[in-house]
């Protein structure tokens, strides 16, 4: 029998362990016979030694199969799941698996609660009244054969292990390692059984990556284990520098996602609404439906503009119990009884927004959790009216609070005047998209996507 101690040893001295000894460790921890303690210092060694791309592999497939696995019906076209890294105003998947779907993508996509800065989508899609996330595999299967795609809570039953193992790391400081953070990615998507994955990676302040090498690390890792697990991975790098989009807080980004869908979005919007085609247009790509970027661009485009999407998504809300009216009257959805603008007193342009203050501060209006047991306030969160090359002065308001007591709301107002940054001359532009990361070994993909 191998022993733990022993284990841990070898991962210290830099060691590669092997299937068994992983499973003793992660599957023994998850099972209560091995104690917390020692998986933390096998965490804590992992984050100062690393491990190799196959180690990385046979962690996600530890993971992978400590639970049930999704199996849908044959569907007789593409099967497709997204996963973003998470961000400030991040909302894509609101617009991307609709519009998908419209195009004729399956997209069984399972999400997360928002915890520290960044949102999470199952936080958002919950500010619609009656709308349910948590569903069971065998029944995850059902929507996705009846409405083309759903949106929902990861299942209890699927990759088990990775939530226990993240329980330990988020009080170990281990969160910002990147084979454990791609192992555990990773293990929910191949247990999705989705065969191909796209993947979001932010980075910027709002971002848990901050700096471009990181994310880019973060971004071929994921994309070999897709490759090395036979499933056809892609990874967009993604700017995550400002706030993404014009909304900050769960029932005000859900309004905003259907006012893209419903073609009704405004400048504030433009990034997120840029974001969204460029994501789905990598999305044909990857499924072989088109074989030009200019052309998949073209037809998401087309797609949205079509009003297909927007009835996908009154389809899977209504599908999941919520209350379809939200998609026509957006009063419907949770508000805040004070709004209250923010102005500054320069006079320019916006060279910066601080995104992580941002989201800190929508935190702290209750439009996120600091801890995973604090309740959210759906309706509250910040509204950013001006983005980085926007010119203010004095009387245009930057930004809109959404609060509950009016001091809490003052509060914030005079916190967001310090998260922008303006000054003579346009700002050096931001990229919305840093770099493509592919599967080497997928032919059809080479150049197009470069």
């Amino acid at each position: 029998m191998l022993r733990v101690p022993e284990i841990i040893q070898k991962k210290r001295d830099g060691g590669d362990l092997s299937r068994e000894e992983l499973e003793t460790l992660v599957l023994g921890g998850l099972r209560g016979e091995v104690p917390d303690y020692q998986v933390a210092a096998w965490l804590m060694a992992v984050y100062f030694r690393g491990m190799t791309p196959q180690e990385t592999l046979t962690l996600t497939s530890v993971l992978q199969y400590s639970g049930q696995q999704l199996e849908l019906p044959p569907l007789g076209k593409p099967v497709l799941d997204k996963h973003s890294t998470g961000g400030v105003g991040d909302k894509t998947s609101l617009v991307v698996v609709p519009l998908l779907a419209a195009l004729g993508i399956a997209v069984p996509k399972m999400s997360g609660r928002g915890l520290g800065f960044t949102g999470g989508t199952v936080d958002k899609l919950e500010s619609i009244p009656g709308f349910r996330t948590d569903f069971t595999p065998s029944e995850i299967a059902r929507l996705v054969e009846r409405v083309g795609a759903c949106l929902v809570g990861q299942s209890p039953d699927l990759v088990p292990a990775d939530k226990y193992l993240y329980a330990l790391r988020d009080v170990t400081a281990t969160v910002d390692c990147i084979p454990l953070i791609a192992a555990s990615v990773m293990s929910k998507k191949l247990a999705g059984g989705a065969e191909h994955i796209l993947l979001d990676v932010k980075t910027g302040s709002g971002a848990f990556m901050q700096y471009l090498p990181d994310a880019l690390d973060l971004a071929r890792t994921l994309v070999q284990i897709g490759q090395m697990a036979g499933r056809r991975t892609l990874a967009l790098v993604t700017d995550m520098s400002q706030p993404l989009g014009e909304a900050v807080g769960n029932a005000l980004e859900v309004a905003e996602a259907i006012r893209v869908l419903r073609r009704e979005s405004d400048a504030s919007s433009a990034r997120f609404e840029t974001l969204c085609l460029e994501l789905s247009a990598h999305a044909l790509l990857l499924t072989r439906v088109e074989t030009d970027l200019m052309q998949a661009r073209m037809r998401v485009r087309e797609c949205l503009d079509s009003g297909k999407p927007l009835e996908v998504f009154r389809a899977i809300v209504e599908a999941q119990g919520g209350d379809p009216r939200v998609i026509d009257d957006l009063s419907l959805l949770p508000q805040a009884p004070v709004k209250m603008p923010v102005f500054l007193s320069e006079v320019g342009y916006i060279h910066a927004i601080d995104a992580r203050q941002v989201g800190l501060i929508a935190v702290r209006l209750g439009a996120g959790r600091a801890r995973k047991d604090d309740a959210i306030d759906p309706a509250v969160g910040v509204r950013i009216l001006r983005h980085v090359g926007d010119h203010v002065d004095a009387s245009t308001p930057v930004a809109e609070v959404h609060a509950r007591p009016e001091e809490m709301a003052q509060e914030a107002c005079e916190e967001l005047i310090g998260c922008f940054h303006a000054g003579e001359g346009a700002p050096a532009f931001q990229p919305l998209v840093h770099a493509v990361v592919s599967d080497p070994e997928t032919p059809d993909l080479k150049g197009v996507l470069a």
